[in-house]
């Protein structure tokens, strides 16, 4: 690479691994190496490895709630559907890569608390605008939790179709 780096490109670069080769790969030579550029640009923008995970998974906070969310309000559909679909139809590489580092490392088991409370206040949200009671609205948006942590956790691809039919019933389930 001949133009000089920003933090974001060896967070972007970050991330890819994680989702790719696992926490394992998030250090300095092997990314500056996949690069083409010396390490020098990476302590240019992180103090310290603590500080570039500190930073990836922050970002993968962003994407994989904050931006979903902003996503599925902005999309004008039915938003617990649009959610469901979002959710369950993406790749989930570097959801499944994050829990697995959080097995390991304070800081990323940190950060899977906050996103699952985050994405479990918002799936409660939903349900509440749906009419449902509190304790209902609750109870149901744990049970969507854990079937979308048990569907990522899975890895299995599920065709199109079936999925689609999938999702009707779930939305069925916690809807009646």
């Amino acid at each position: 690479m001949t133009e000089q780096l920003a933090a974001d490109d060896w967070i972007r670069e970050g991330l890819k691994a994680l989702a790719k080769s696992g926490f394992t790969a998030l250090k300095a030579d092997p990314l500056a190496k996949g690069m083409g550029v010396s390490r020098g640009s990476f302590y240019w923008h992180f103090a310290d490895l603590g500080a570039f995970h500190t930073a990836v998974l922050k970002r993968w906070r962003e994407i994989a709630a904050e931006q979903i969310i902003a996503d599925v309000e902005a999309a004008g559909d039915e938003p617990l559907q649009a959610l469901l679909r979002r959710s369950f139809g993406a790749r989930l590489d570097l959801e499944r890569a994050v829990r697995h580092w959080a097995a390991f490392d304070a800081g990323a088991q940190g950060a899977v608390r906050a996103i699952d409370r985050r994405r479990l206040d918002y799936i409660e949200q939903l349900l509440a605008m749906r009419g449902l009671a509190p304790a209902t609205a609750t109870a149901r948006a744990q049970i969507l939790y854990w079937t979308f942590l048990g569907f990522t956790l899975s890895g299995a691809p599920v065709p199109a179709a079936r999925l689609q039919g999938m999702l009707d019933e779930l939305l069925a389930m916690v809807s009646a």
